[in-house]
Order: structure tokens, then sequence, then C-alpha cells
């Protein structure tokens, strides 16, 4: 790194030990790689029972990555993570727990064309969870409330807007009672009116005590409801600190380069 002022180190930096949190999530020392691409390089994250982490960072910084392969849908090399003190498992029936244990909403909103909003939402609660067909109709009916869009229950995912559908998505992944959630991009692919409908959703989320780790290029939403702001740059965690302090004070060339460019739009 060339940076004249070293970053936080992990032991300094404001993570779940420090807080005194009970750790849900813990990634240590993971590699990845895509062919000759060193794409996670010794990763380090712990992040509590409550605790709001948002990743920020450039394009191919590994930013998504880091975040697929804590749900498992990207493999890694070397490394552990725990999930609520349990190691990731590689597949099976094991492997489905974890999925509903992490939710994960995305880019796209990958919600079920073919079914009602209503059924989008109960059908993993019904199929994984178990959960009996009018238990999961009302749990998901007091959901896509929450996130507004409780009158949109009998319609079809197209007949939604973007901010609705990515609203029901992620009513679809709290149905599964989740012990974190994960969020990749999650208004990227909205149109800029739609984008503060969801991150408001995301919001109430947080504040509600939801452990959540967000990959975002939204910088209002992490000054608001973040606790932590963890930068990444080239595979690495270049810096992790407060959003304050990260905003206001960067440690890293890296870092301040990276908020220069974002900032000053």
């Amino acid at each position: 790194m060339d940076d004249s002022t070293p970053a936080m180190t992990p032991a300094s930096s404001p993570d779940a030990a420090a807080s005194g949190r009970q750790p849900i999530v813990v990634v240590d020392q993971v590699n990845k790689h895509f062919g000759d691409l060193h794409v996670l390089k010794d990763i380090d994250l712990t992040v509590g029972k409550g605790d709001v982490v948002v990743v920020l960072g450039p394009s191919g910084s590994g930013k998504s990555t880091l975040c697929r392969t804590i749900n498992r849908l990207e493999t890694f090399e070397s490394g552990k993570i725990l999930i609520d003190g349990q190691p990731l498992p590689e597949e099976g029936k094991a492997l489905a727990q974890l999925r509903a244990d992490v939710g994960m909403v995305f880019q796209s909103f990958n919600l079920f064309a073919h079914k009602t909003i209503l059924q989008n939402v109960t059908l993993g609660p019904i199929k994984v969870r178990g959960v009996g067909k009018a238990a999961a109709e009302k749990h998901a009916l007091e959901l896509l409330d929450r996130v507004g869009v409780g009158q949109q229950k009998d319609k079809y995912p197209a007949q939604l807007s973007g901010g609705q559908q990515q609203r029901v998505a992620i009513a679809r992944s709290l149905a599964m009672d989740p012990k974190v959630m994960l969020f990749d991009e999650p208004t990227s692919a909205l149109d800029p009116e739609m984008i503060n409908e969801v991150l408001d959703v995301m919001t109430g989320l947080a504040k509600s005590g939801m452990t959540m780790i967000v990959v975002t290029h939204e910088m209002g939403f992490a000054r608001r409801a973040a606790d932590r702001v963890v930068f990444m740059a080239d595979g690495e965690i270049v810096e992790q600190n407060t959003p304050e302090e990260f905003f206001t004070n960067a440690q890293s060339n890296r870092a301040k380069d990276f908020l220069s460019k974002i900032l000053s739009h």
C-alpha cells in the first residue's frame, strides 16, 4: 500500500468484539481467485448481532464477491467463514439451512414471475421452514405492509415498479427470519425516484436491530444507517471505521481518492 498514513488495523477498528456484541458473521483470512485474478485477499471481518456494516469501494474491489461468499454463492480457497458460530456448510441440507439464516437481496429482484407477491413471500417459509400456509400468509402480509406494498399482494411481479419489486424481495428474505441480511447493491438497477423508497425500508430495518451487511454506492445511506464502513480496494479491506470518521477523516490514500471522486458529484 502506498499510503503515507497507516490504515486502521483490525485490532483498532470498531469491530464486533470491541462493541461487545455477539459475533454473527466471522470472515477469517478468506482468499478467493477467479482464475489468475486474486479477488479476495486475506479478508478478516467480524459483524456482531445488530451491526449494520456498509461495504464501499470502487468497481472490481471484491465487495460483491465477499457478499456472495458469505452466502456460499461463491466458493473460496482458504480461510473460514462462521455464521453464528457455525462454519459454512458446502452442500446439502445444511447449506439450505444456511441460506435460510442468511437473507440475500440482489441487484435484480429474482422474484418468481408466475407467482403472486404473496406467494413469492410465503414460498420459502412453507417449503424450507415448514411453516403452515395460514401462519406463513399472516406473517407475509405483516411484512408486505411493513415494506409498504401490502396492497399489492395479489399482483404479479411484472405489475409492480422496480422499487416495489425490490421491497417485496426484502420482505421475502425477512419472511425466513434470517440471522443476517446481505444486500448486494440493492438499488443499482432502480430508477432514481425509486431508490429512496428502498433505502427507507433498509434504514427502518437497521433501526429495528437487524444485522446487515450492505454493498452499496449510496453514501447517504452509509452515513445515516451504518455502524461501520468497510472500505475495499483491489480485493483487500483497506480500512474500516465509523461513518463519521471515514467520511471526514479517511486514513488511506486509496479511500481519500475514492471519496474525492464520489463526493464531488
